[in-house]
Formats: structure tokens, C-alpha cells, sequence
């Protein structure tokens, strides 16, 4: 059999169909076929059309891993993911193609690697409001970018999660917020007063009116179409820039330090391991106990003033200016194939 008859039926079936793996995942696993066939095609010497199932050697693909690492200057983690969209193939093959299940077995014995693990880099309550106050909200995109950074922090939502909020997710009668996560699982969040209000807000005074196909989401750009992940990303970059000193900024990613900001927020908070991994959508426990091995105790004086901060609402005011005024005010104070991309 074809090795691209084998991804055909990967893509068009098994991952859609069998598995419901969401689109983005898709998009992620087609980039790495894109490269993994380049790098087999030249291994076996033949063309890609040429491959066939028999080509996914163990071999094949260890080298492949090296390259990762070796060539393409890939950290550890990016190799290992590589690898288990790797194994998803394998799995795939196992289970539609019995008769190969030996080329599949092979593959998915194959170790991830282990990797030092970085220091996770979050945000304290006092570090958070420093972010807030550089937000220029006398700028169009001012109160859209106010907005966004707190519903990051509240939420605990990744980048691609806040790009993909619909209006309709937000409830702002009983301030809660529907976030569709990885696994194309819901979670329902309950806001801060402040966090439901300044969505309320935007909705009603700021929001631009969007292309008729990007009607239903939440985040708008200035081109008036839907915010995508690294809309998200540049927006925190830039803020992040102007609060803290560039040391400070090492190894954090941007819109990921307030998803951890938040977590650490609830710990000294006092809530359970529970209702951390709920409302940040862990799939696993163990992804959640990572936040206990922080030391928060001296966190806790500006963490209450920063309650108090959150539990206030805004003003709804005709004029802007005094809107603007009051925000202020308070925080003064404070490389793909083309014919897999047609798949």
C-alpha cells in the first residue's frame, strides 16, 4: 500500500471521522507529514509519490527525530511532538491495517525523549496590574487589548481559545464565559465583575463591525476580521514589553504566562487542585500539580488588593472620555506540501 493512500485515509478518515480531532490539531499534524515525507523521500532515496507503508521503519524514523534536533535546531519538545503525530499514523495503521501491525508496532515503541523542564514563567498580581496600566485606552484598540488581557488572566484560556470565543459564548447576565478547549471540550467560567463588565462594554461601544463571515466572534482586528493565536500573542508581547524590564521576559511566553498567572492567582487563593485543573481545561491532573512546587507566601498582601480590584465594575457612561477617565483613574492606583494542505 501507498504511503499516500495511508495518510489520505488518515486525514480524510481516521483523524476526522474516527478520532474528531479538531481542525487546528489537523493543521499541526499536516505540518509535520509535510516535512517527515521530504526527509523519507530523501532517506529511502525515492520519490514521494513512491513511498509506501514498508518505508515507516523505526530507523526511518529515528533519523528523522535527529534531524529535528540536529538541523532544524528543534528543542526536545518540539521533537517529541513530531513523534507522536508520528505514532497517531502508527496507531491508525494498527488498527485499519491489521496485516501491518508489525510496521506500526516498531513505531510506537519508539521512546519519547526526556527533557529538562523550564521554568515556568507567570505573572504576579502586582506585576499584572503594571501590564494593565500600560494599555493606551484613548487608542481605538485600546479597550479591545484592556479586555483581552484581563479575560486571559480571569479565564486561565490559552491564545487559541480567546481567538475563538463567539459572541454567543459570553453570558453577561450571570457573567460566565463557554470556552471550547482542546479535545473540542467545553468549559463554563465564571468572570470577575470587572472581567464581565469590560466584555460588556466592549461589546456595546468598541467592538468594530467585522466581516459578515467573522459576524459571530467575540475579538475583532483592525482589519475586521477575527483575532487568530498569534493576533493574540503580538498583543500581549506588547504590553509585556512595556511593564517589565527585558530580563523579566526570558523564557515567558506571551499569552501562555498569564494562563499560568492565573493558576498561580488561584493557588494563593486557596482553591483546590480540582478547580484549577477545570478551569484552565487539563485533561490530566498531573498537568495542574506542576503549581503547587511554586512559593507564593509572600504573595498574599498585594493578591487580596488585587480581589478587590477585581470585583469592581465599570461605569457604563455615554461620554468616552469619562470612561476612559475612570479606567485610568483606577489603574493609576494601583514549509507545508500542496497536496496534503488540499486534504
Amino acid at each position: 500500500m501507498r504511503l499516500s493512500s495511508c495518510l489520505l485515509q488518515y486525514f480524510n478518515e481516521y483523524l476526522p471521522q474516527i478520532k474528531g480531532t479538531s481542525e487546528q490539531s489537523i493543521k499541526t499534524y499536516r505540518q509535520t507529514f509535510s516535512l517527515f515525507l521530504y526527509f523519507l523521500g530523501d532517506f529511502h532515496s525515492i520519490k514521494i509519490k513512491s513511498l509506501k507503508i514498508e518505508h515507516l521503519s523505526a530507523d526511518a524514523v529515528l533519523a528523522f527525530l535527529h534531524h529535528l534536533e540536529t538541523h532544524r535546531k528543534n528543542i526536545v519538545q518540539t521533537r517529541n511532538n513530531r513523534l507522536a503525530v508520528i505514532k497517531s499514523l502508527a496507531k491508525m495503521i494498527r488498527f485499519l491495517h491489521p496485516d501491518k501491525k508489525h510496521i506500526a508496532e516498531t513505531i510506537l515503541n519508539i521512546p519519547q525523549k526526556k527533557a529538562q523542564k523550564k521554568i515556568m514563567g507567570f505573572l504576579y498580581p502586582e506585576e499584572m496590574l503594571e501590564v494593565f496600566k500600560t494599555v493606551d485606552l484613548k487608542k481605538k484598540e485600546g479597550v479591545r487589548d484592556f479586555t483581552i488581557l484581563h479575560l486571559l488572566y480571569d479565564s486561565g484560556a490559552r491564545a487559541t481559545e480567546i481567538a475563538t470565543l463567539d459572541l454567543d459564548y459570553f453570558d453577561p447576565r450571570n457573567e460566565t464565559i463557554s470556552v471550547l478547549g482542546k479535545g473540542n471540550r467545553y468549559r463554563l467560567i465564571n468572570l470577575w465583575p470587572r472581567t464581565a463588565s469590560l466584555i460588556t462594554n466592549y461589546i456595546l461601544n468598541y467592538r468594530i463591525d467585522p466581516i459578515p463571515v467573522y459576524g459571530h466572534r467575540l475579538f475583532i482586528n483592525q482589519r475586521k476580521r477575527e483575532l487568530t493565536r498569534h493576533g493574540i500573542n503580538k498583543i500581549c508581547r506588547k504590553y509585556l514589553a512595556k511593564a517589565l524590564p527585558p530580563k523579566r521576559l526570558i523564557g515567558m511566553s506571551p499569552a501562555h504566562c498569564f494562563r499560568h498567572a492565573c493558576a498561580v492567582n488561584m493557588l494563593i487563593s486557596g482553591d483546590s487542585v480540582s478547580d484549577i485543573q477545570n478551569r484552565l481545561g487539563h485533561k490530566s491532573v498531573e498537568s495542574t500539580m506542576a503549581y503547587l512546587h511554586i512559593d507564593l507566601s509572600r504573595k498574599r498582601d498585594i493578591q487580596r488588593k488585587f480581589l478587590e480590584y477585581t470585583k469592581s465594575k465599570i461605569t457604563h457612561d455615554k461620554k468616552i472620555d469619562e470612561l476612559i477617565d475612570e479606567l485610568i483613574d483606577w489603574e493609576n492606583n494601583m514549509e507545508t506540501l500542496t497536496w496534503l494542505d488540499s486534504l
